[in-house]
């Protein structure tokens, strides 16, 4: 299933629908089960378990071609999947995001020397690019703003604070039941959906705090979600998909997840030990190497549109708003 979770063009209350058709069309799950709250929100339907996915599962391939039950992608606003996460964490698991930043770094830094290029070398030969030796040896995440997630085609209003604000392309998960010790192989069975995940970065900001998380990334819709979760049923290997980042059209970033160095699987084990982890709950993948401006020291412009498309998933549309001043 590609699950959304809608509001029809003009009404005042969401509901949890299924995509169909090519992504166009909507089947209204939570009509379908009015009577019955576990189909009332996503949240709702996650901790409801497996027998109300079928449900749902069932009722999206009953609608499928009975037009009259359908509402039009285009009559409707995507909100965020699950809009208010119970809990958020975002982790490092592409490498080569992390290696691509140091040298844009490293390089700005060598540009004042009389020869940029051995300066440079330099500074890798002495490890100054090198990844810090945990880095592979246990998952790295910070807690994001569960309270300012928004969903696709959303105007993001630029924030005052920055002058380099940045799109990053990642992918995550939602936890379907509760986890706690559980092993790397059986950590599959407690992942409910996969979703496309746009961490807006303020990078001066960030370079001004220099450490994991902070102010840089805590801003009125900072975290874009969707447009939809789609169940592992439908994703096959997750490990194995295309991952395109577009701004106004041009391409910024054409990799692959299977670029990922750590998996969903190993952060459901790692996160599980000594702590319960809930139905609903939301773990990013980070950024995918090339995936950000920051890789090229390029930076995201008012009136922009970023396309952030994942194989299986579908796209993520954000729309960078007018600067605003400070209030």
């Amino acid at each position: 299933m590609k699950l959304v979770t809608f509001m029809p063009l003009g009404g005042t209350a969401s509901a949890v629908g299924c995509l169909v058709h090519a992504d166009q069309a909507i089947v209204d799950i939570s009509a379908t089960f009015a009577g019955e709250p576990a189909f009332h929100s996503m949240q709702a339907l996650i901790e409801a378990g497996p027998e109300h996915w079928d449900r749902a599962r069932q009722a999206c391939a009953d609608a499928g071609e009975d037009r009259a039950r359908l509402l039009q992608r285009s009559e409707a606003i995507l909100l965020a999947p699950v809009p208010r996460p119970v809990q958020m964490r975002d982790f490092g698991c592409f490498s080569e995001h992390f290696y691509n930043c140091r040298e844009v770094r490293l390089r700005k830094k060598a540009a004042g020397a009389p020869d940029p290029e051995a300066a440079y070398q330099a500074m890798v030969a002495a490890g100054q690019r090198d990844l810090p030796r945990d880095f592979f040896e246990r998952p790295r995440f910070y807690t994001c703003n569960r309270l300012s997630v928004v969903g696709d085609a959303t105007v993001v209003p630029w924030p005052y604070l920055t002058k380099q604000l940045d799109f990053e392309l990642e992918f995550g998960i939602f936890i379907g039941k509760a986890a706690r010790e559980v092993t790397e192989a059986e950590a599959a069975e407690y992942i409910f959906g996969y979703t496309i995940f746009n961490d807006l970065t303020m990078r001066d900001v960030q370079a001004a705090e220099d450490r994991t998380g902070g102010k840089n990334k805590d801003f009125d819709c900072g975290n874009v979600m969707g447009p939809c979760i789609v169940t592992p049923d439908e994703i096959g290997n997750p490990y194995d998909l295309r991952a395109i980042a577009r701004v106004n059209g041009e391409v910024w970033c054409d990799n692959s997840t299977r670029t990922m160095d750590r998996s969903f699987e190993q952060i459901i084990a790692y996160m599980s030990q000594a702590q319960t982890l809930h139905p609903g709950e939301f773990f990013g993948s980070g950024t995918v190497g090339t995936g950000c401006g920051l890789e090229r020291d390029r930076y995201l412009q008012p009136g922009d549109t970023i396309e952030l498309e994942v194989e299986r998933i579908g796209t993520l549309r954000t729309i960078v708003g007018p600067p605003r001043s400070r209030p």
